[in-house]
C-alpha cells in the first residue's frame, strides 16, 4: 500500500517526456507478452456501491473470455482501477489512489475471473524509470443518441462521433494516455463488447463509461458467482465481528452463519439466525432533498423502527446512516430508552487505513449479520446487504424490508441467491 503512493506521487509529478522513459507496445519489458490487458473506468459521479455493481459486469465478462477457445480472447487479463476521486468521498484526508485490496480480497476474485491491481500491471512492466504509459487503444462508451426516444432497445454496436470530448489522460494519472481513441455507441450486455475486442490486435485498451454496459442475466448463477467472489479484507470484516461480539451479543456460532472459507465451497442454505439486534440502514442526505415523496421522517423512523423491535422481542438496534450528527441524535431520542441503540464510530487507525468506504463495508456487514433488517428503498447501500444476507443464507423476509413514507411504500424488489 504505502509503496503504491510513493509510486503515485513519483508518476504523477513528471511532466516532461523523453523518448526512452515512454512505455509502449514493446519498449517495455513484459514477461507475459501473450497476454492482453483491459483496463476500465466509470463515469466518475458514480458512487462506490454502483461501481462495485460494474465491477460484477466486467468480471463476468472476463470470466466468459477466459474460456473461450478464441486465444485472442481468452488471454485477457483485467486490470482494476484505483479508487479514486469519488464525489462522495473527502480527500482532504483521504489518499487519492487506493487498491481494491483495501477493501476486498483479491485472491478471491481471483478464483472468478483473472483480475489484477493496476498498481501489479506497473511492476509487471519491470522498468525503473517510466513517465508515460500509451494505451493501444481507448473507447468510450456512449449510448446510442435516439435509443430512448425510439424505444429501440436491440443489443447493438458502433463506432459513432463522439458526444463529449475525449479527455487526454485517464484514471487521474498524468502519465496514463493514448493517441487512439475512439467512440462506441453501445447497447447490450458486457460480454457483447467481445465482438469490438475481436477487431482489434491491440494489447492494451481502455473502455471508459463501463456503466453504459449491462449484465448479461443479472441475477443469474454466472452472476452470484461473482458476486460470492467479492469477499470483503479480513480486517474489515475483523473489526466488523469485534464490534458484533462486543456490543451486540453476536457471532457466527450462536448465529448460524458460518461461511466456507473459500466462496467455491458454499452451499445453498436458509437457516441463518442472526444476532439478536435489528439493523436499519437508513439514508438521508440526498434522499431527503431528491427523493421527499418516499423518505419518511425521523418520528415516522422512529415509530417503525419501534414497532419492529417490539415485534420481535430484540431490545438492541444498530443504525447505519449517512445522517448528520443532530439527525442522529434527534432519531435515538425518539426511541425508548428500553432499547439500546448503537451506530459504529470508527477510531482514528480505522479512519487512517479504511477510510470512508472502509468504515461503510463495516456498516454494512455488522447490518448483513442482524437478526431482521430494514434498508431504505432504491439505495445501492441497502442493496448490497440484501445481498450479503442472501450470501448468509437468511429467510427471505427478515431481509427484504424498507422504512416506508406513511402509506406510500415501495416494497423492495426480491433477487434471491443462485447456485
Amino acid at each position: 500500500m504505502f509503496y503504491l503512493l510513493i509510486y503515485i506521487v513519483f508518476i504523477t509529478h513528471h511532466k516532461s517526456v523523453s523518448c526512452e522513459e515512454v512505455c509502449y507496445k514493446d519498449s517495455c519489458s513484459d514477461p507475459d507478452v501473450e497476454s492482453r490487458y483491459l483496463f476500465y473506468d466509470v463515469n466518475p459521479p458514480e458512487g462506490f456501491n454502483l461501481r462495485r455493481d460494474v465491477y460484477i459486469r466486467m468480471a463476468v465478462l472476463m470470466h466468459k473470455l477466459n474460456k473461450s477457445r478464441d486465444p485472442a480472447l481468452n488471454s485477457f487479463k483485467l486490470v482494476l482501477p484505483t479508487w479514486s476521486h469519488l464525489v462522495h468521498w473527502s480527500y482532504s484526508e483521504v489518499p487519492e489512489f487506493l487498491p481494491w485490496s483495501t477493501f476486498f480480497d483479491m485472491p478471491s476474485l481471483q478464483k472468478f475471473a483473472p483480475v489484477m491491481e493496476l498498481h501489479e500491471y506497473f511492476t509487471s512492466l519491470k522498468r525503473n524509470k517510466y513517465t508515460k504509459l500509451l494505451l493501444d487503444r481507448v473507447y468510450i462508451l456512449q449510448h446510442f443518441e435516439d435509443m430512448f426516444e425510439t424505444g429501440n432497445f436491440e443489443e447493438k454496436w458502433k463506432v459513432e462521433k463522439c458526444q463529449k470530448a475525449p479527455k487526454s489522460r485517464y484514471f487521474y494519472y498524468s502519465n496514463i494516455t493514448s493517441n487512439n481513441v475512439k467512440c462506441i455507441s453501445f447497447h447490450g450486455p458486457a460480454t457483447k463488447l467481445s465482438e469490438v475486442f475481436k477487431k482489434t490486435n491491440a494489447r492494451t485498451i481502455l473502455l471508459e463509461h463501463t456503466e453504459v454496459a449491462l449484465h448479461d442475466h443479472f441475477g443469474s448463477k454466472i452472476y452470484w458467482e461473482a458476486r460470492r467472489s467479492m469477499r470483503f479484507n479480513f480486517n474489515l470484516r475483523e473489526i466488523a465481528n469485534q464490534f458484533r461480539e462486543t456490543y451486540l451479543n453476536s457471532n457466527d456460532v450462536n448465529d448460524n452463519t458460518f461461511l466456507a472459507s473459500d466462496w467455491l465451497n458454499d452451499k445453498p442454505k436458509r437457516y441463518a439466525l442472526g444476532g439478536p439486534y435489528l439493523s436499519v440502514h437508513l439514508r438521508r442526505r440526498d434522499f431527503v432533498r431528491g427523493r421527499p415523496d418516499d423518505t419518511p421522517d425521523l418520528k415516522s423512523v422512529a415509530q417503525q423502527i419501534s414497532k419492529q423491535l417490539e415485534n420481535l422481542r430484540l431490545t438492541k438496534l444498530f443504525i447505519a446512516t449517512d445522517a448528520p450528527d443532530s439527525e442522529f441524535i434527534d432519531l435515538k431520542s425518539r426511541i425508548s430508552e428500553k432499547y439500546e441503540v448503537y451506530k459504529y464510530t470508527a477510531p482514528h487507525d480505522v479512519q487512517e487505513k479504511f477510510h470512508e468506504a472502509g468504515i461503510a463495508i463495516i456498516e454494512q456487514i455488522i447490518c448483513s449479520y442482524a437478526r431482521y433488517f430494514i434498508g431504505t428503498a432504491e439505495s445501492t447501500f441497502t442493496f448490497r446487504i440484501q445481498e450479503e444476507r442472501e450470501i448468509l443464507g437468511f429467510p427471505i423476509d427478515t431481509t427484504f424490508n424498507v422504512l416506508c413514507k406513511e402509506n406510500n411504500c415501495k416494497k423492495p424488489s426480491v433477487w434471491q441467491i443462485v447456485y
